[in-house]
């Protein structure tokens, strides 16, 4: 049987070849490269041995690939927020020690031998767990982006911050493993709280600052997670060690860490987390409460101001992330002009409820300027709107919850910054 290839894929496969016969060319040496033709010192000699860094760091060569701190953005780095380097990662998966932190009161050392976790309320039998107890309890394993609700918050007014890790790092997406609080609310029993449907539970942490959240009871019972390890690894005392509450696809204020407390009861307790803040002021000067679920997002994560191109004319891999709390993302477009004409990219695998998704456009840059732009499109069908979508709706008001498609401007140099193009 003979196979017939059509004239889209010929074209595909010429365009990748081409692609490839260009990087080989310029991969070529006019002269003798001595980093090859040469012994060199690494070549040379003995390196470290098994024990030298009993747990393994990056190498110095990627020193720069750290969490940054905007100062102004906050009074004191104990209430505050870093950003995570999401322009000099790639995959999906973010290391623990890159991913962004946010503390209202300080991250605090708390230890296994003291950690406890009441359960009380509206239960039949008021419970205390130690950490050795919860881990007797049957355990998942999930991957989950874990977004501040003010990521991208500064961009409501126009372009402020230059870099991708600024206007979009306040995210990470980590495998988180631990037991689901409906497992855990089980053991406690909710017959004592009678019908469930106008149910909520209260959420704090044994910080300072507590961070109580409402919860209603629905999502309660569906996915929510009691974490206590992240890829793989007991959780950083940054992101809540020893235990955490993982809240997929919702706001990250609502990920309290160091779980302490959590009481089941029959309304909202209307915490300062979910009235003065994380509510969406609209022109008028009303604010929307209860948008917990973060809407599908995307951002190009290079070429950006912080991950320029050095290399010139020729293949150019154009690459970024996006999310959405409400299910899979199952398309990402990707704009070269503005939002003129857009081309559907590459994902790197099929999207993943509630997960980062990676996606890639491959392409041949004539060393032309670009706006850059990335569009997501998640399994409901929602599509990403512009800032000018989302401001006829919110005004100008707002700080959480902008999901606004974001615009780099790529220069012919290979430099890029942080534009605005509505």
């Amino acid at each position: 049987m003979t196979q017939k290839t059509s004239r889209r894929t010929f074209l595909k496969k010429g365009l990748a070849a081409g692609a490839a016969a260009t990087v080989a060319s310029s991969a070529r040496a006019a002269t003798p490269d001595p980093l090859i033709t040469e012994v060199q010192p690494w070549a040379s000699g003995l390196g470290d041995g098994v024990d030298a860094t009993p747990y393994g760091l990056p190498i110095e060569f990627e020193d720069d690939v750290i969490r940054r701190n905007v100062e102004w953005l906050t009074a004191d780095t104990i209430s505050s927020i870093n950003f995570t380097p999401i322009h000099a990662l790639d995959g999906t998966i973010t290391p623990q020690g890159c991913a962004f932190e946010r503390h209202h009161s300080g991250a605090i050392e708390l230890s296994k031998q003291d950690y406890r976790l009441m359960i009380n309320g509206l239960v039949d039998r008021p419970l205390v767990f130690s950490y050795a107890d919860l881990e007797r309890f049957p355990r998942e394993n999930h991957v989950y982006f874990c977004e501040c609700a003010a990521n991208t918050g500064m961009e409501w007014a126009g372009a402020q911050l230059n870099g991708a890790q600024f206007t979009h790092g306040m995210i990470h997406n980590m495998e988180y493993t631990g037991v689901p609080l409906r497992t855990i609310l089980a053991e406690a029993g909710l017959e004592a709280a009678g019908d469930l449907a106008d149910k909520w539970v209260y959420v704090e942490g044994a910080d300072a600052s507590s961070n109580g959240r409402s919860i209603p009871m629905e999502k309660a019972l569906d996915d929510v997670l009691v974490a206590f390890k992240a890829n793989g690894e007991a959780l950083r005392k940054e992101h809540g060690y020893p235990v955490r509450l993982v809240v997929p696809g919702w706001e990250g204020n609502m990920w309290v860490k160091w779980l302490r407390r959590v009481e089941v009861m029959d309304g909202p307790v209307e915490s300062r987390e979910e009235t003065s803040k994380y509510t969406d002021t609209l022109e008028d000067g009303t604010s929307r409460k209860w948008t917990w679920a973060m809407d599908a997002k995307s951002v190009v994560t290079s070429p950006s101001p912080q991950a320029p191109i050095t290399h010139g004319k020729g293949p150019l891999v154009i690459t970024g992330l996006a999310w959405s709390g409400r299910g899979a993302i199952t398309r990402v477009d990707v704009s070269k002009d503005g939002g003129k004409s857009w081309e559907t990219a590459r994902l790197a695998k099929p999207g993943e409820k509630m997960a980062l998704t990676r996606f890639y456009l491959d392409i041949d840059w004539d060393g032309e300027e670009m706006f850059l732009q990335s569009r997501a499109i998640d399994e409901t069908g929602y599509v990403q709107p512009t800032k000018a979508q989302l401001r006829e709706v919110r005004g100008l008001n707002s700080i959480y919850h902008n999901n606004c498609i974001q615009t780099w401007w790529v220069r012919p140099n290979g430099e890029a910054e942080n534009v605005e193009v509505s």
